[in-house]
């Protein structure tokens, strides 16, 4: 299923990814490294990191968007089984969309797109995790309807 979005005369194109995209996955990945953590993601690592989400989708499945055949955004999905629920519950991670392209409700094409994917496969719910300062973020998943009052998230990253 592939959808195209027209407004504010861009047509965007929203589908799963395939292998040709995972250039552009990893370099996203590598700038949004730098970006958020001021971190550089060693290119061995990154790109086997990548490659093994497409060898094998029960790690995830890469979502991108194009816009004139240029990829400009990329998200990954990830699965958690819910036991609460008997249903999986879908994490996005990784989600980067081109300095140029922000603010133009690029994510929220993908979230539609992602969740109506979701409901087709009864999943349990949509969750993703964002950085604590990262002020804007949070301001557009609460203006899509998601809220972060429920859960904190902890980590021991070893």
């Amino acid at each position: 299923m592939i959808a195209e979005i027209k407004d504010t005369n861009m047509k965007i194109i929203i589908r799963k990814a395939k292998i040709q995209d995972a250039d552009s996955i990893i370099g996203f990945q590598q700038a949004m490294a730098l970006e958020t953590e001021s971190m550089m993601l060693a290119n061995e690592v990154i790109q086997a990191g990548v490659k093994a989400v497409f060898e094998d989708k029960a790690k995830g499945q890469y979502y991108i968007a194009e816009y004139e055949g240029n990829v400009i955004a990329s998200l990954m999905i990830t699965f958690e089984w819910s036991d609460w629920r008997n249903k999986q519950v879908w994490w996005f991670q990784s989600v980067y969309v081109v300095p140029e392209y922000r603010r133009s409700g690029i994510f929220r094409k993908m979230y539609d797109y992602i969740k109506r994917e979701a409901l087709n496969d009864k999943a349990g719910g949509l969750r993703l995790y964002v950085e604590k300062d990262n002020i804007r973020a949070q301001k557009t998943y609460e203006a899509m309807g998601m809220d972060g009052d429920h859960y904190r998230f902890y980590e021991d990253m070893i």
